[in-house]
């Protein structure tokens, strides 16, 4: 079933995203979409690592936050698919009711309400069940046909409705593997209708298949139980036992057999053929209801065939076990309200496992723990362990939740110490107005280019080295204006000449790079502006968190100290809630134990008194009573 479901919330998972369909929805599918909102990504990440919890804790903060504009229909189906993984089958059955739709595809609709149904049978809301199931239109793929006709068949004889069970079954043709089981349940309705010679042909039929797989075995001696245990209540010991004898020696369902087979053959007068199938069930495990009554059964066989001596010993070796074994339950129940039993059950499991699909792996070893493997077979007790284990991974969960509310108000109270830290250097630096002094420099800078340009200034725009050449070409150029500079005739006509070179060299040199040069600065300046903006655009943001970081900071502090209350509330529900499962499902086991303890007080009255009997016998002349029997032949078990 787990991987059923899991391919079931893929599916609604592969919804994953409303937004543009890249391609048409086949009838059994959603259609394939496009993830448009980061934070549904962020919940599909989880999910498909297999993490239902956090990706569902995840869906239902950001739809409150509103982060799923695109999403709402997917991430509801989505939600509704991970709360039935994880076993809140209320809170999936309303989700699937308000959004699976005539529009839902067809088979991601009828899934939902098959699995639907399922879990919720298994929790053991039959009524809620059988609305799922109907609500299943046409017909499901075979396998999981099958399966629904059978929930709902003992869907309907949970609630007494045989004559309906009865002709859904009849009418059921499937797989050989699922009309056996068809076969069996109709049996077993019919039985409860009281038509039994029309259940024995079902439950023959099924006791006799050849199997050849556990499961069907199991089903074929647990046909032959529920038949020879029928026959049994019904007079007819003859029949029950041609049934009962079916049944392995070696299979679960052997003890009760066995034990029903003795007695079968006790009601036809045969004690001596009740023997064997009574002294091989003594020799079995104690805590077995049937081997208990067996211990009794022997001596009773013994003393109806005069075997007075053997009665006694095998009356007194009885008393003798079911003391000790009283002993050891007083024992067990003390160990059980000594501490918590379901925190000793769960101490070596993981505690990241939670939902619907989780199983208890292992007992602790403890006095009580032999006691509890009937107890935890139960399913009530299962199912309540199960809850517990979901309230104990919340209760782990809600704590380290609460401590991130610390790490939380830690990281604010840093970010007050850092602000208080800055905002001295922030105030000095706004109180400066840069970007005004910036902004007039800038434009200093565009007039003065403009003004060489329109000068044609080469020299303002050369390299350094070049404006310290051109600065001495017009100082000796004016010192050879102003009177020769010591220099007369030729040689200041040769002075005049190589300077006029070397200036026009220089001044070629100028001339030709400038309008590169002016491109260059022009570049420069819009780069300036950019950066300029930017400057401005922070300034501003600066200026706006020096106004708002205290109120925020203030925000954040009240919004966590809401949080914490919360889940400290939470946890004391949670806490308050563990108790009273944990005290529910102690005191279910301490009644089981309790009940035990009742009928090994039980057997042995009536061993005491069966000894009793024998003594007086021997003591007196024989007398016409006999020991009385120590129980009827049962009638329930896994009987029908």
């Amino acid at each position: 079933m787990r991987s059923g479901i899991l391919a079931l919330v893929a599916a609604l998972g592969g919804a994953a995203a409303g937004g543009g369909v890249h391609a048409a929805a086949a009838p059994d599918r959603l259609p394939v979409t496009r993830v448009q909102d980061l934070h549904y990504g962020d919940v599909l990440f989880h999910f498909y690592q297999d993490d239902n919890f956090d990706a569902l804790t995840r869906l239902l903060a950001y739809e409150h936050w509103g982060r799923l504009p695109h999403h709402l229909d997917e991430a509801e189906l989505l939600a509704g698919g991970m709360y039935l993984s994880l076993g809140m089958h209320n809170e999936a059955g309303e989700r699937f009711a308000r959004l699976l739709t005539p529009t839902t595809p067809l088979g991601v609709r009828n899934r939902a309400w098959f699995y639907l149904g399922k879990v919720w049978y298994a929790r053991g809301y039959d009524d809620k069940a059988e609305q799922a199931l109907r609500s299943v239109t046409g017909l499901l793929p075979p396998a999981l046909e099958a399966e629904k006709t059978h929930l709902l068949a003992n869907v309907l004889m949970h609630g007494g409705r045989y004559d309906e069970a009865v002709a859904l079954l009849d009418a059921y043709r499937g797989s050989p593997d699922w009309v056996a089981y068809a076969r069996f349940n109709l049996g077993v309705a019919l039985v409860r209708k009281g038509q039994l010679a029309d259940a024995d042909h079902h439950l023959t039929s099924v006791g006799e298949m050849a199997a050849d797989t556990p499961e069907l075995l199991a089903l074929r001696d647990k046909a032959n139980l529920a038949l020879g245990f029928a026959w049994l209540q019904a007079g007819q010991p003859a029949n029950a036992k041609v049934a009962l004898e079916r049944v392995r020696l070696a299979g679960p369902q052997s003890n009760k057999a066995l034990l029903g087979a003795g007695w079968a053959s006790a009601a036809l007068g045969d004690f001596r053929g009740a023997l064997g199938p009574w002294l091989e069930l003594r020799g079995r495990n104690l805590l077995d209801a049937a081997v208990q009554e067996s211990w009794l059964a022997v001596p009773y066989a013994y003393g109806k065939l005069g075997a007075n001596a053997q009665a006694a010993e095998y009356y007194e070796t009885a008393m003798r076990e079911f003391d000790r074994e009283a002993a050891s339950l007083d024992s067990a129940i003390a160990g059980i309200r000594s501490s918590r039993l379901l925190d000793d059950l769960l101490a070596q499991e993981s505690a990241d496992q939670q939902g619907w699909f989780w199983q208890l792996k292992e007992l602790p070893d403890a006095p009580q723990s032999r006691y509890l493997y009937a107890v935890l077979a139960g399913h009530d007790f299962q199912e309540g362990l199960k809850n517990y284990r979901d309230l104990a991974f919340l209760h782990e969960r809600l704590g380290e939740w609460a401590q991130s509310m610390v790490a939380f108000h830690d990281m604010v109270d840093a970010r007050q110490q850092a602000y208080a830290a800055r905002v001295p250097h922030a105030d000095a630096l706004l109180a400066t107005q840069a970007p005004e002094r910036i902004e007039r420099e800038r434009g200093e800078l565009e007039s003065k280019l403009d003004a060489i340009e329109r000068n044609h200034d080469a020299a303002a725009l050369g390299t350094a080295t070049e404006r310290d050449q051109w600065a001495r070409i017009q100082r000796i150029e004016q010192a050879l204006a102003n009177g020769g500079a010591g220099l007369e005739g030729e040689e200041l006509a040769a002075a005049r000449d190589r300077l006029r070179l070397v200036k026009g060299a220089l001044s070629w040199r100028l001339d030709e790079a400038m309008r590169a040069r002016v491109y260059q600065q022009r570049r420069e300046i819009r780069d300036l502006d950019a950066a300029l903006r930017e400057a401005q655009r922070r300034w501003v943001r600066v200026e706006k968190a020096r106004r708002n970081v205290p109120t925020n900071t203030g925000e954040f502090e009240a919004r966590i100290d809401a949080l914490s209350s919360r889940l400290a509330a939470l946890q004391a529900r949670l806490e308050g809630a563990r108790d009273r499962q944990n005290d529910f499902l102690e005191a279910s086991a301490i009644r089981e134990l309790e009940s035990q303890q009742a009928r090994l007080a039980a057997y042995r009255v009536q061993a005491r008194f069966a000894l009793a009997t024998i003594y007086d016998r021997a003591a007196s002349p024989p007398a016409p009573s006999s020991a009385p029997s120590p129980t009827p032949p049962p009638g329930g078990g896994d009987g029908p």
